[in-house]
């Protein structure tokens, strides 16, 4: 558990690093299962933590199907534009939208992002994609997903499903971005 949440208390770990890594494998394998193989496969992960779990990802369907190439499939789609909250958000400097080579249209996208919640953000994605291209299918995988839906939007491949109070964080932490690998529910302040 990271020094900040320990010394508040009220921080709770609910996924340790092998339960993120665990939960990652399985997400891998889920998407070969359901696209019947890696063929015209395209992550694209939202920043800032779907980015590097894209990426892991990528790494772990390469280690299954020997066809894959890890950094050929991956990319990352910024929505910061396609937000419909920018009057109420903090302001967000974009981040930069990289496509594969082989670009969307015709893939099967899926779009990776470590937080489900109102269903927004994904909705952002959305149109977003369609400003680059015309994809066949898009799935959607998370980390986690807890719930709350504002939108009618579900994922395809869920880490975690965890049920959570409106008023509560969950927040996650990557050693890309943040030095470590944890999932943590942090009460209401």
């Amino acid at each position: 558990m990271s020094s900040e949440a320990t010394a508040a208390g009220s921080a709770r770990t609910v996924l340790t690093a092998a339960d993120i890594d665990r939960a990652l494998t399985r997400i891998a394998h889920e998407i070969l299962e359901a696209n019947k193989g890696s063929q015209d496969l395209v992550l694209l992960g939202i920043p800032r933590r779907g980015y590097p779990l894209a990426q892991r990802l990528a790494g772990k369907l390469a280690a299954t199907d020997p066809s894959v190439t890890a950094h050929a499939i991956v990319g990352q789609l910024d929505v910061t534009m396609f937000r419909d909250d920018l009057a109420r958000q903090p302001t967000r400097a974009p981040e930069r939208t990289q496509l594969p080579v082989t670009g969307i249209d015709d893939k099967v996208v899926v779009l990776v992002d470590d937080v489900l919640y109102s269903g927004r953000t994904i909705r952002a994605a959305l149109d977003a994609l369609v400003d680059l291209g015309r994809p066949r299918a898009v799935r959607l995988a998370v980390l986690v997903d807890r719930g709350h839906r504002e939108l009618p939007i579900r994922a395809d491949h869920v880490g975690k499903n965890l049920p959570t109070s409106s008023f509560e964080k969950v927040r996650v932490r990557l050693s890309e971005t943040d030095g470590a690998d944890e999932v943590l529910i942090e009460a209401a302040q």
